[in-house]
C-alpha cells in the first residue's frame, strides 16, 4: 500500500503525555516533514517497521526520578537516528543513557530565558553565543548530570542544562517548548532538527498526500462498495470528494439531516455533492426523528448519545434500501486518532462522539476507510481546496457533529432552534461582512436557558438571552477570543435584538481556551 511519505522522509513523535504533543507534529508539517504521533509505549518491533529518519520524545506530565515513571523503548537509542528530547523527553533520554536527574525546588513553567553558550547545530541561523533567548517552559524537575558524550550549550535560571548536545549521536535535548508560540524561534529549532540534523528535504506536500491517497484507496477497495456519512462539515466533505475521484461511481454518499444544522446548511450539501461532482446522494430528512427523540432531554451528553444513536439507526437503515455495502467512509482526522490511543497506560480518551475511530458497531458489518486519518484539520483545508472544494465548504468554521443540539443548554425545541439559527445567521453574516471570517477559527451563537425583562419601544418583553463566542487558532487545541470591536459587537447586538423576535440581550463570550480545557464547542 502506498506511504504518505518514503521512510527517508519519515519521523516518529513518541508522546509522553504532554498536552501540546499535537503542536510538535503541527510545526514539522508545516515545514513540509511527514510525522506520526505514537505513544511511548509503542512496540519496539512497529518502530522498526517504521524506520523513522529521525525520533522526537515528547513533554509529559510524569516525573523521572519517580519509580515506574515512562521511558523511551531501548529501540529509540540503538536505531542510530538522529533524537530530540523534548523536556521531559530530554530527562528520560538522559536518564537512560548516563546522566541524573532530579525533583527541583526552582520550578519553572511559562515565560522564561535562556542563555545561549556555545554554537550548536539546532542554532543555525536563529541563536548565537552570547544571547539571550525567550522560551516557554514547563517543568519541576531538571538535569543534574549529563550522559557521557553531552555538552550543555545554553541554561537558564532554573536548567543548568537547558538545551543540550551530543554532535556525534546526533542527540539533542531541550528543556523547554519549541512547538508552542511563546517559544518565539521554536518552528525554526525544530526545522533546524529535521533539516539540518536529520537531512531532511522537506518536500511533503498536499499535492503528493492526494495521488498516493487515491493510489491506496483504489487498492483497498478494489471493486468493492463504499458509503460515506455526509454531515455538512468539512471533514466527510473532503473524504467523499477525495474517494470518489478515485473509484468515482462505486461511492454513494448518505446524508442523514438530523435537522439540527445551522441556516441553508443541507440545501448547501445536497447542491455541492449532486450538482457540481455529480456523486451519489441520498438526502434524507430526519428532523423530526430526531427532534421528537430529544424532547424534553436536558442533560448534553444524552443529547449526544441520542443523536449519534439515531445517527447510526438512519444511516443503517439508508444503507440497507441500498443493498448494503463493503466499506464505510468516515472523515476521521488524525487528532481523533491520537486521543483515542491511551497514553500512560490508561483508559482511553474521549474522543468525538460522532467518530468511530476504535471501530464500527458490529451489525454494520463494514470496513472502515478513512482517508484523512493522518491530517490534520487545516491539512483537511487544504486537500479540499486542491480537490476543488468549494471555499465557502471547505472554509467553513468547525461544527459538532451533534449540531445545535449542544448549543441550546436545556431541553430543545422547533422554536429554540429558529431563534438561534437566525442569530447564528446574523452573526456569521456580519463576520463575513466585515472580512474577518477566515481570521476566526470558530464563530456560534449560544441560546442561553434563562429568560430576562427588557423593555422594547413601549412593551415589557420577556425573552432569551443569547451568548456570541468567536475564537482564533490555529490546531483547534488552544484559542483566544477574536478581539472585535464595540461598534461590531453593537451592530450584530442590535440586528439580533430586533430581527430575532424572541431574543432581547445578546453577550459576547472573552473566555481563551489554555491547553487541556474544555469549552463549549
Amino acid at each position: 500500500m502506498p506511504d504518505p511519505a518514503p521512510e527517508s522522509e519519515r519521523v516518529l513523535i513518541l508522546d509522553f503525555g504532554s498536552q501540546v504533543t499535537q503542536l510538535i507534529a503541527r510545526r514539522l508539517r508545516e515545514s513540509g516533514v511527514y510525522c506520526e504521533i505514537w505513544p511511548y509505549s509503542a512496540d519496539p518491533e512497529r518502530i522498526r517497521a517504521f524506520a523513522p529518519a529521525a525520533i522526537i520524545l515528547s513533554g509529559g506530565p510524569a516525573s523521572v526520578p519517580d519509580t515506574g515513571s515512562p521511558r523511551a523503548p531501548d529501540e529509540v537509542f540503538e536505531s542510530g537516528v538522529p533524537v530530540l528530547g523534548i523536556c521531559y523527553g530530554q530527562m528520560t533520554m538522559c536518564a537512560q543513557l548516563g546522566g541524573a536527574v532530579e525533583t527541583s525546588e526552582h520550578r519553572e513553567f511559562g515565560r522564561a530565558f535562556v542563555d545561549v553558550a556555545e554554537p550548536c547545530a539546532l542554532f543555525r541561523g536563529v541563536w548565537s553565543p552570547g544571547a539571550r533567548e525567550q522560551v516557554w517552559m514547563s517543568h519541576g524537575d531538571r538535569v543534574i548530570a549529563l550522559p557521557p558524550g553531552f555538552r550543555a550549550v545554553a541554561s537558564s535560571e532554573g536548567a543548568p542544562f537547558a538545551v543540550i548536545a551530543d554532535d556525534h549521536r546526533r542527540y539533542y535535548g531541550l528543556m523547554f517548548h519549541p512547538e508552542v508560540a511563546h517559544t518565539p524561534h521554536g518552528a525554526q529549532l525544530l526545522r533546524n532538527f529535521t533539516h539540518a540534523v536529520a537531512g531532511l528535504s522537506g518536500t511533503w506536500t498536499m499535492s503528493g498526500f492526494r495521488a498516493a491517497e487515491i493510489a491506496r484507496i483504489r487498492e483497498q477497495v478494489g471493486s468493492g462498495r463504499v458509503i460515506c456519512g455526509l454531515s455538512g462539515g468539512v471533514d466527510s466533505a473532503v473524504a467523499a470528494v477525495l474517494i470518489h475521484e478515485a473509484i468515482g461511481d462505486q461511492l454513494t454518499c448518505i446524508f442523514v439531516d438530523h435537522g439540527l444544522l445551522r441556516a441553508g446548511e443541507a440545501e448547501q450539501v445536497v447542491r455541492t455533492f449532486r450538482d457540481r461532482f455529480n456523486i451519489r446522494l441520498v438526502h434524507r430528512d430526519a428532523s423530526d426523528l430526531f427532534l421528537d427523540a430529544l424532547a424534553g432531554v436536558s442533560d448534553p451528553e444524552t443529547k449526544r448519545k441520542t443523536i449519534g444513536r439515531l445517527f447510526v439507526d438512519v444511516f443503517d437503515e439508508e444503507a440497507h434500501r441500498l443493498g448494503g455495502a463493503d466499506f464505510l467512509a468516515q472523515g476521521t482526522l488524525y487528532p481523533d486518532v491520537i486521543e483515542s490511543v491511551p497514553v500512560r497506560g490508561g483508559p482511553s480518551a474521549v474522543i468525538k462522539s460522532h467518530h468511530n475511530v476504535g471501530g464500527l458497531p458490529e451489525r454494520m458489518r463494514m470496513r472502515l476507510i478513512e482517508p484523512l486519518r493522518e491530517l490534520f484539520k487545516d491539512e483537511v483545508r487544504a486537500l479540499g481546496r486542491e480537490l476543488g472544494i468549494p471555499d465557502e465548504m471547505v472554509g467553513r468554521h468547525p461544527f459538532p457533529g451533534p449540531g445545535l443540539a449542544i448549543r441550546i443548554p436545556g431541553a430543545i425545541t422547533r422554536d429554540k432552534l429558529d431563534l438561534l439559527r437566525r442569530a447564528d445567521a446574523i452573526f456569521l453574516e456580519e463576520i463575513r461582512a466585515a472580512g474577518v471570517y477566515d481570521a476566526i477559527w470558530q464563530a456560534f451563537a449560544v441560546l442561553l436557558p434563562v429568560r430576562t425583562v427588557g423593555v422594547m419601544g413601549d412593551d415589557r418583553t420577556y425573552d432569551y438571552a443569547c451568548a456570541l463566542r468567536a475564537v482564533t487558532s490555529t490546531d483547534g487545541m488552544t484559542a483566544d477570543v477574536y478581539p472585535f470591536d464595540m461598534a461590531f459587537l453593537t451592530r450584530v447586538s442590535n440586528r439580533i435584538v430586533n430581527e430575532v423576535r424572541g431574543i432581547n440581550r445578546v453577550t459576547y463570550d472573552i473566555t481563551s481556551k489554555p491547553p487541556g480545557t474544555i469549552e463549549w464547542e
